[in-house]
């Protein structure tokens, strides 16, 4: 379990946080256009993975195509966004 911080309270998460520059394993994604797309797909770029709980805000939503905007100005980088739903 790893440990990360909110507000200066401590908060455990589910798991090991991987570390950074560590190779992603592939996972699938249904891309905006409903097709599915794997991160292997992406081999020898950097790879942002935007997961995100819910777009049903106009905060969240204005946030997250903020955060795509900004990170897409990276070099070699593509993001994946995923709205992770429970």
């Amino acid at each position: 379990m790893a440990q990360i911080t909110l507000n200066g309270n401590p908060i455990h998460t589910n798991g090991q946080l991987p570390a950074i520059n560590t190779q992603a394993p592939d996972a699938q994604f249904t891309n905006n256009e409903l097709k599915d797309i794997h991160l292997k797909e992406y081999q020898g770029k950097n790879i942002i993975l935007n997961i995100f709980p819910s777009l049903d805000t106009p905060t969240c939503a204005m946030s997250v195509r903020k955060f795509n905007q900004e990170a897409n100005q990276l070099l070699n980088t593509v993001t994946v966004s995923y709205t992770h739903l429970t």
